[in-house]
């Protein structure tokens, strides 16, 4: 069953996300289905609370992206080939972001239809657990970092309009009232 992307004006998307405890067939099975949707979207990231799940988990997958833009990484020290990492669910992340600031025009599939330019660090180092629980570090900049930043920011309860300049969300605000009406309609609809 394909799982249904939350939309801006769900409360969901503004709850931090509880520490995943338990790494079972069930966590796998619910990182599958996440990036089922997540491709389904045409996305290349998607968080927990995305799909109605208030829990420290994300998946992504950069491979679409490879040959479009330039990006570095390690993981564990090493830097395997992006196909076997990628896709790649990362569980309770802790994330160190460094470098240079700088813009990149996001959008997020929780709004459809919106974009703008957001300023982050380039670079990040995160922790994290995979999928059995096993411990990771992963260094990485470009897109790479970009989305876990993106992503981490959802199991945080941040959003990413809540980065863009002011002038940029203004040029938003009816596409959000948009967004915010029809999350509303759906929330009525389903008590």
């Amino acid at each position: 069953m394909l799982l249904r992307i939350t939309q801006f004006g769900e409360p969901i998307l503004k709850q931090k996300g509880e520490p995943v405890t338990v790494f079972d067939d069930g966590l796998k099975k619910l990182a599958a289905d996440m990036l089922e949707a997540m491709y389904e979207a045409d996305g290349i990231g998607l968080a927990a609370q995305q799909i109605d799940k208030a829990i420290q988990l994300f998946v992504m997958d950069l491979q679409v992206r490879e040959r479009e833009v330039d990006f570095q990484y390690t993981l564990d020290g090493r830097t395997p080939p992006l196909d076997l990492i990628m896709p790649l669910a990362m569980v309770n992340p802790e994330v160190e972001a460094f470098g240079e600031e700088q813009p990149y025009d996001e959008g997020c599939l929780s709004f459809p239809g919106v974009r703008g330019n957001v300023i982050r660090p380039s670079q990040v180092r995160v922790r994290y657990q995979d999928l059995d629980g096993q411990s990771h570090t992963l260094e990485c900049d470009g897109i790479f970092a970009r989305v876990i930043l993106h992503e981490n920011d959802h199991l945080q309860g941040v959003l990413f309009i809540e980065r863009m300049h002011p002038d940029t969300l203004r040029g938003q605000e009816s596409k959000l009232k948009k967004l915010k009406r029809a999350s509303r309609d759906f929330l009525k609809r389903r008590r």
